[in-house]
């Protein structure tokens, strides 16, 4: 299902891209709990992305605002976007699905909030990926965890950029955010700690 309607709240956003990009992720920014706006590191080092990725527990979607002063942005609903633990339910918005699928040429990304790197007896890669994606990705970019992760699983390589505010779920300090570069029809991705 495909919608850009600003009254739902999609399951699945479909977005289609051609050409070399470098795209930032960023994920569990939790704002205001974890600080009440971002550093102002984040801005600095994603100058010159064409994209930004959020993947989730933003917590206010004002996150999204700041950042498309940026580049444009995408973003995923965590569970902390949708009432958890007594938290507001973040409001519908046209950048905002559980799961976006990004097609850049032959490359596809999804971007989903929770996504194991582990292969689970319960819940198998294949069946991960029709759930979220309704088929397979060249790239999963995740959050959740607040633990940075590059890793390969059956061949997806699967991103989590940690936490800018959050870090491996500590107090709130200079965290880490990441990149994915698409070149040629080749991906790279890589974390980076802020400064």
């Amino acid at each position: 299902m495909t919608s850009d309607k600003t009254n739902e709240r999609p399951w699945i956003q479909r977005h289609q891209f051609s050409g070399d990009m470098r795209i930032g992720l960023i994920t569990d920014t939790h704002v205001p709990e974890a600080r009440r706006s971002l550093w102002d590191e984040v801005y600095e080092v994603f100058r010159g992305v064409d994209l930004i990725l959020h993947a989730g527990d933003m917590h206010d979607v004002v996150v999204l605002d700041w950042l498309e002063e940026v580049a444009p942005v995408l973003g995923v609903r965590g569970n902390g976007d949708d009432g958890t633990s007594g938290r507001t339910v973040a409001p519908n918005d046209p950048r905002l699905a559980y799961n976006q699928i990004l097609e850049i040429d032959d490359i596809r990304v999804g971007m989903t909030h929770d996504f194991s790197h582990l292969e689970l007896p319960s819940a198998r890669l294949e069946t991960r990926l029709q759930r979220h994606f309704e088929g397979p990705v060249d790239v999963v970019v995740a959050g959740d965890t607040h633990t940075p992760l590059v890793q390969t699983l059956r061949g997806v390589l699967i991103v989590n950029s940690g936490s800018p505010t959050y870090p491996r779920n500590l107090n709130t300090q200079l965290g880490t955010v990441g990149f994915l570069e698409v070149r040629g029809g080749r991906v790279d991705a890589w974390i980076e700690q802020l400064h």
